[in-house]
């Protein structure tokens, strides 16, 4: 019978021989193996580095393309974001002022003045009266722009127009789409260094209306500069360029931030800490973002002359126009705080042993009582206490599949769900407490 041998690796070789290791022997395969694992460590740490860097460039520019490219495919959304405008009241007075001077200055008072003094001349009237009949062209023309006024606000202050500006951006939202690439025509338009708006459709009711209110000499006004300037930059070609590559990739880039941060969690060595990295680096990406938003506004305002559009209109157009995007960089800083917290609740610290501590506190003598008072689980709470890991990622599953079917969540969606999944987590908790007395004092005395 042989003698038993040493644990550790053994075999022929020159490196082991044919026997149990030597103690050098023993120290040098400690050394190569804590090198070898050092090693691996450093590189996950390196490819972990590498894709949250990559999740976190990504994950501002996956906003926006989400937002563009819901601006561009989803009509009932297009409608939603440009709605607005036909309420706001600053919008409304930019049209009615722009429309106003086009009509009047489509009316030829100096005619009107000219008429007047032949007709004073022809009925006898003193020279000096009928010669001086042309004074009267600025208080006719004042007065022709008080009234044109007057019934153009009525038309763009109603309800009528409202539903003109949504029913016409409707139809026109696959032009629109041409337009955000830099094709085609449409209501929305690029020309030149600016992005127009096509009022011909207004212009033709006020038309109308006008006609209706006895300015028969409207009818007789061109059919042309019917637009108002939405946007005036010099980078215009730029921008649609990159509208039209954010359009391309708009429903991949988010997947793909998402996927790198998610191999970078599964790379890491540490996989809760992993997570929280990757949920503050978003998160101050996304910080990033609504600065930047910030800044775009003032450098948007700045770029439109005040006689193309006035202040608050223009300041009304761009945040009516960014709104969801707005919306949507909050709503994954607010996803992003929430996962940070619940990583480190679930971690080693002192403050989440705390709060982990109180709840199991809770949730245990709630269920208690319930025992006691004969609503006890049985089997069920049994299985429920005894797969708490399961049940805490199904409902963790589920919010996060909530959030991503939802269509377009808001931070106070992101909040309901956050909040429907604690009460859920909580009431497993007091089920599984609540499936025997004797069971939950026992592990209570153990723990």
């Amino acid at each position: 019978m042989s003698p038993p041998r040493a644990p550790g690796p053994q075999g022929p070789g020159p490196l082991y021989g044919e026997g149990p290791l030597t103690p050098s022997e023993r120290r040098d395969y400690a050394r190569l193996r804590k090198h070898e694992a050092m090693h691996h460590r450093r590189l996950r740490y390196a490819v972990t580095s590498v894709l949250l860097l990559l999740a976190f460039v990504l994950s501002p520019l996956a906003v926006v393309a989400a937002w563009a490219n819901s601006q561009v495919s989803d009509t009932d959304r297009y409608v939603q974001t440009v709605a607005p405008l036909a309420r706001d009241p600053s919008v409304q007075h930019a049209v009615t002022d722009k429309l106003t001077t086009r009509v009047v200055d489509n009316v030829d008072v100096k005619g009107i003045t000219d008429a007047l003094s032949n007709a004073l001349a022809k009925t006898d009237a003193p020279p000096g009266i009928a010669d001086k009949s042309h004074m009267l062209a600025g208080p006719i023309k004042n007065a022709l722009t008080t009234a044109v006024h007057d019934v153009v606000d009525k038309v763009v202050t109603s309800d009528q127009f409202a539903e003109l500006w949504d029913g016409a951006n409707r139809r026109a939202h696959a032009a629109v789409v041409k337009t955000l690439t830099g094709e085609g025509n449409s209501a929305v338009q690029a020309k030149g260094d600016a992005v127009v708006l096509d009022l011909g459709t207004v212009v033709d009711k006020v038309k109308a209306k006008l006609v209706d209110e006895g300015y028969e000499k409207a009818a007789n006004i061109p059919d042309t500069d019917k637009t108002i300037t939405l946007f005036r930059t010099d980078k215009l070609d730029d921008a649609q360029g990159a509208m039209r590559l954010l359009d391309v990739v708009g429903t991949w880039l988010p997947v793909t931030a998402i996927v790198l941060a998610a191999l970078a969690v599964w790379a890491a060595p540490g996989h809760r800490v992993a997570l929280m990295a990757a949920a503050v680096g978003i998160g101050v990406m996304m910080i990033v973002l609504l600065v930047g938003l910030v800044v775009a506004r003032r450098i948007y305002l700045d770029s439109v002359p005040a006689g193309v559009l006035p202040p608050d209109a223009a300041a009304s157009i761009y945040d009516t126009f960014v709104r969801f995007l707005r919306n949507s960089t909050r709503t994954v800083l607010v996803t992003a705080v929430i996962t940070t917290l619940a990583a480190y609740l679930y971690g080693p610290g002192r403050g989440a042993r705390f709060v982990r501590s109180v709840s199991a506190r809770g949730t245990g003598a709630t269920g208690r009582a319930m025992a006691r008072s004969g609503l006890r689980t049985g089997a069920t709470g049994h299985w429920l206490e005894t797969h708490r890991r399961w049940t805490t990622g199904i409902v963790i599953a589920a919010a996060a599949v909530a959030l991503i079917l939802w269509n377009y969540p808001t931070a106070a969606v992101v909040a309901l769900v956050l909040g429907i999944a604690v009460v859920v987590l909580a009431v497993l908790a007091v089920l599984g407490a609540a499936s025997t007395v004797h069971g939950t004092e026992k592990r209570e005395n153990r723990s």
